[in-house]
């Protein structure tokens, strides 16, 4: 069987990142006839690590996200979107498999320590944070997951994940599935940069074009983008590269965009040549780029605001989803219980063993 497992933390609303980074993925996947089971997460127990203290701005945002999902067209008939917290099993498991993982392989990860640090956790590691990639690996393991669509940053989470597997197996028999990581066909959507061009677009650090976002915010922040500082007169030559306008442009622009709003220019390496021999300003590359998404963002934006105003069919979604969740992590658990001979009640082995030792 053929099962994905992919999810994100409610900790705001999805952008853009998220959108060419996996959801995008996510909906071709579900819509390829290729997998038997899709379960998208909404990971908000994972989001308390960094977030304990107010857990109301996760509970706020479970509905956003679910909103997102099912405006960018994941169908609930064809994936299973759940509450992450809501099963019982998941950190059950995770428990068992703190004994296959070190301290300092936790620490080594480079995912973790980049994420240490952006949260200014170096001198106080909350433990469950620490304990992301195991709480990670329980997610993948407890659905079965075969195929898991990441970014790239979440690869050393993928990996520390497939060593977890092959771990329990060789302590406890085959029980665990060793999942494939599937990555965005478009290597510079595997990273989409900030609207600063400083970093990966991130909810955190204020840089993201939101899914939801209304026309006029995101012609604005468009506009807004970083492109290249030395590039002050039209007639100036321009750099492509590390400009945050062309690497929006390698991700979205496609042939029909040209004929639609740039019939001059044959295609984007046409578009690019111009802009490095000077005569293309930031403002005609800036508009092409938003021109773009609008066309991408708005019939996202409308389903949104469709979905918003019947949220109780979201939640019967969510509710259904979870409960689907439930049942599948409860056998996964009960499989990994008996593999490490600990189902005492489950089975009548504890009991014929006791009796022979003490009859």
């Amino acid at each position: 069987m053929k099962t994905i497992l992919t999810g994100d933390r409610p900790t705001g609303k999805l952008h853009l990142g998220h959108y060419v980074g996996s959801l995008k993925t996510r909906v071709e996947l579900q819509n390829s006839q290729e997998f038997d089971q899709i379960y998208i997460m909404i990971a908000d127990a994972q989001a308390l690590t960094d977030n304990f203290a107010n857990p109301k701005r996760i509970r706020d945002n479970v509905i956003e996200v679910a909103l997102d999902y099912l405006a960018c067209g994941i169908d609930p008939a064809k994936s299973t979107i759940f509450i992450q917290s809501e099963v019982k099993a998941l950190p059950e498991i995770a428990f068992y498999y703190m004994n296959l993982v070190t301290l300092s392989r936790l620490q080594r990860n480079p995912t973790v320590k980049n994420e240490i640090k952006l949260r200014g956790f170096e001198k106080s590691i909350p433990v469950g944070f620490l304990n992301y990639p195991i709480s990670q690996a329980a997610d993948i393991t407890g659905f079965k997951a075969t195929h898991v669509p990441v970014g790239d940053d979440q690869l050393p989470m993928l990996e520390q994940c497939k060593e977890i597997v092959k771990s329990f197996n060789a302590t406890y028999g085959d029980v665990l599935i060793d999942p494939i990581v599937v990555l965005p066909k478009n290597k510079e959507a595997q990273r989409l940069p900030g609207l600063d061009g400083k970093a990966k677009m991130s909810k955190s650090l204020g840089n993201c074009i939101f899914l939801s976002d209304s026309e006029e915010v995101i012609k604005q922040k468009v506009m807004s983008m970083y492109t290249d500082p030395n590039h002050i007169k039209v007639s100036d030559p321009g750099q492509v590269e590390g400009n945050v306008v062309f690497t929006y442009l390698d991700v979205f622009a496609k042939k029909e965009d040209f004929l639609k709003y740039l019939p001059q220019y044959k295609d984007l390496d046409d578009l690019k040549n111009k802009y490095r021999q000077g005569g293309v300003g930031d403002v005609v590359i800036k508009n092409f780029l938003n021109n773009i998404l609008q066309d991408l963002l708005r019939p996202i934006r409308e389903r949104r605001e469709k979905l918003s105003q019947n949220i109780k069919e979201v939640y019967k979604i969510l509710e259904k989803g979870t409960k689907k969740a439930q049942e599948c992590c409860d056998e996964t658990l009960q499989e990994i219980k008996k593999a490490m001979k600990i189902d005492y009640f489950e089975s009548s082995e504890f009991l014929q063993e006791i009796i022979d030792k003490y009859q």
